[in-house]
């Protein structure tokens, strides 16, 4: 049944729903001299740069297309000096959005110590599951400190 519109608006019309336009903006650029990563070093060399300075627990996300190349960083989370609430939606959001085949969790321990938490292990063996459902494969998670923990390099994924 066809409504009679009048200026615009259709007569009995009490709802307008939302019209939305899904996009990532560029926020910044992060100077490298590496476009692809082929190791856990290079994530590390890639994330230092981008975590300089963070006083507090920061958990990012690095997006690659299929052949490994950088299609960019996400910040997902900051928290306080220990810890970060990270949620499975938030982390493959951007990932979605810029066509992504596989991502390379990465967050700072600003104490220093690389030694991956229960709670980091859980998470990223629950990001591991998600990203089998989405065909988005999780690399590594990478914590960096005074030194890095590879979970990749350490059998731990």
């Amino acid at each position: 049944m066809a409504r009679k519109q009048i200026e615009g608006e259709f007569e009995g019309t009490w709802y307008k729903i939302p019209d939305y336009k899904v996009m990532l903006i560029k926020d910044s650029s992060v100077p490298s001299n590496k476009k692809c990563i082929g190791s856990p070093v290079d994530v590390v060399n890639v994330f230092q740069t981008y975590l300089e300075g963070a006083d507090r627990e920061h958990f990012c996300v690095a997006m690659l297309d299929r052949k490994g190349n950088l299609l960019g960083l996400n910040t997902i989370s900051i928290g306080s000096i220990s810890s970060s609430i990270v949620h499975p939606r938030e982390v493959f959001k951007p990932a979605i959005i810029i066509g992504a085949s596989s991502i390379i969790l990465c967050h700072n321990h600003p104490s220093g110590d690389t030694t991956p938490s229960n709670e980091d292990i859980a998470i990223t063996r629950k990001l591991i599951e998600g990203g089998k459902i989405l065909n988005i494969e999780i690399l590594d998670h990478v914590i960096i400190g005074d030194n890095y923990y590879s979970m990749n390099e350490r059998g731990v994924i």
